[in-house]
């Protein structure tokens, strides 16, 4: 598959680098230099993965990724000279999949674009056998084997998220901030709800007994087919 990479950098010199290393590794890039055009390019057609700087004119990357969260759950990756330990982890607690301190590798980036892409690669069963997980975004509507889960708007952002990084444990106060965008009548107790009515939903569609949401107690949730709770 053609990726389509997003890579929002506003450093001539760098960006030119990764732009063309990306491009001979095969994908197709595009390039945003100012925050505001990158957030609405991301919005109205979200590439297969973004390349985010987190110092930029117009919005900084953390804005924009806060922003683009409410939109699409597409891989991003930050890219930032700042080297403090908080800065990252605020950066993936708002939704980034990863990220590269600067000054880096161009070899290393390509290398870390491939590893996410891997990652969050459509489905693959317990035993290896592929499952037809398939989540149309602009209808709002998710299918597993064919078969029309028929969720409500919540439990299907709530399932877009855990899709997206396959495996990885979030927290009630994650799902709520990144699933939805009005947490006004919603509190973490209610993702309880939701992730039990998903739970029934899936295991239907399946149509065994696989369970595809592992809880952890104490932690939170991660989508993991086949888990045991």
């Amino acid at each position: 598959m053609n990726h389509r990479i997003l890579v929002v950098e506003d450093e001539p010199d760098i960006a030119a680098i990764v732009v063309d290393y990306l491009r001979h590794a095969g994908y197709t890039v595009e390039h945003q230099a100012e925050g505001r055009a990158a957030l609405a390019s991301i919005v109205a057609t979200p590439p297969d993965l973004t390349l985010l700087d987190i110092m930029l004119p117009g919005l900084d990357g953390l804005d924009i990724l806060r922003q683009a969260r409410r939109h699409t759950q597409h891989p991003i990756i930050l890219l930032t000279a700042r080297v403090e330990e908080v800065d990252r982890l605020i950066g993936l607690e708002l939704g980034a999949d990863d990220y590269i301190c600067k000054p880096f590798s161009p070899r290393e980036v390509v290398a870390r674009v491939k590893a996410v892409l891997r990652r969050t690669a459509p489905l693959v069963g317990v035993e290896g056998v592929a499952v037809a997980l398939v989540l149309d975004e602009p209808l709002w509507q998710a299918t597993l084997h064919g078969t029309p889960l028929n969720l409500t708007r919540r439990e299907f952002k709530l399932l877009q998220v855990l899709a997206r990084q396959r495996g990885r444990i979030f927290s009630r106060a994650q799902l709520l901030d990144q699933a939805y965008d009005d947490t006004l009548d919603v509190n973490e107790r209610a993702i309880d709800s939701h992730i039990k009515n998903l739970r029934k939903k899936l295991k239907a569609a399946s149509g065994d007994d696989t369970d595809w949401i592992r809880s952890v107690y104490g932690v939170g949730f991660a989508l993991d087919p086949g888990a045991t709770n």
